[in-house]
């Protein structure tokens, strides 16, 4: 009893830590946005996560535990979900609470989108129609060719955002207009690189922290007898917790075209970065790595693309399409349970 008390407040104050440090994450990356400005300042912190959530994949990975082989798989496809239906979905629906209707530059989260689909139908569902190789797996030189692929579909599309067409990924006037963050002083260069500092700590104090929080979660999966992929859901929950974050306190000031590069922009180095990285350790060093996904997550995750695409399509968004891709979100928590 005194054991299983203990564990408890062990469980507890990992938990409090794990908030401060989201906070403290969000923080330090919105002085940085503000430094260098849209859409630079989302890529911050959503390819800084992504950094450190590929070395915890690659750590476990590398440990040869049983199921080790599928972990980048289902960190993968739980981002994914989690960010098209539960991120969008809750910025839509609490910034269409406060505000009634939002805006957008649908070009860019359009062309976000493709990309995303491109990328996902490469790595989570080809591995289930090769064959090549029974099941959800690719040969070596599919492997690698699916990595070159997605990292150039996402050094193509940083360019387009960061480069070519960087307007399609700024906010409207109006919205900046209503803005008052965006009119305030910006930040001094020492202030800025301090933040970077404290926001690289921070990532990996949540990560870690995270990590640390793996082994209760899996004992409450495995006591409550559910799948095994819910530990993966669990993980990425809380890895996506900063992102998550800021971009639902964005879309409730009104920035939702923030809160769409980020959470977009997440998914995609979540895949344009974790997948290469992967692919790569997984071939140096003769890993299995299985991508390929079921037939009802792929129905899920092409339900998930296409209700994205009807909801970023028009430019403007309110409350209803943000309760359609929470019910979708729900809907893959609830199937991860009882497949």
């Amino acid at each position: 009893m005194t054991n299983l008390l203990s564990q408890t407040w062990f469980i507890a104050l990992m938990g409090i830590t794990l908030i401060g440090a989201v906070l403290s994450a969000v923080h330090h990356a919105e002085v940085i946005a503000h430094k260098t400005g849209e859409p630079y300042g989302t890529l911050v912190l959503s390819i800084s996560v992504t950094i450190i959530e590929v070395s915890l994949i690659i750590a476990m990975m590398l440990s040869g535990h049983e199921g080790s082989e599928f972990i980048a798989r289902d960190a993968v496809f739980a981002t994914l979900m989690i960010v098209v239906n539960g991120v969008i979905g809750l910025c839509i629906f609490m910034g269409g609470f406060q505000h009634h209707e939002m805006s957008f530059r649908n070009e860019g989260t359009n062309s976000a989108l493709a990309v995303l689909t491109a990328m996902a139908t490469f790595i989570l569902v080809m591995p289930m129609v090769t064959v090549s190789t029974p099941g959800p797996d690719f040969t070596k030189s599919q492997l690698a060719f699916a990595g070159i692929a997605c990292f150039a579909l996402y050094i193509a599309f940083l360019f387009f955002q960061t480069v070519s067409h960087r307007d399609y990924y700024l906010p409207k006037k109006g919205e900046s207009k209503t803005n008052g963050d965006a009119h305030a002083d910006k930040p001094s260069i020492l202030k800025t690189s301090i933040s970077a500092a404290l926001l690289l700590f921070s990532l990996i104090l949540v990560v870690g922290l995270a990590e640390t929080l793996n082994p209760a979660i899996e004992a409450g999966v495995k006591a409550a007898g559910a799948p095994k992929a819910v530990v993966g859901i669990a993980i990425a929950m809380l890895v996506l917790l900063p992102e998550g974050y800021a971009a639902v306190r964005a879309a409730r000031a009104n920035r939702l075209q923030s809160s769409l590069n980020l959470a977009l922009g997440s998914a995609l180095a979540s895949i344009g970065l974790t997948i290469p990285t992967v692919a790569t350790i997984a071939i140096f060093f003769n890993l299995p790595l299985s991508l390929g996904i079921s037939s009802l997550n792929m129905t899920l995750m092409y339900l998930s693309f296409f209700i994205g695409a009807l909801t970023l399509a028009i430019g403007r968004t309110t409350q209803l399409q943000g309760i359609v891709h929470l019910i979708i979100f729900f809907e893959f928590l609830f199937l991860s349970l009882v497949p």
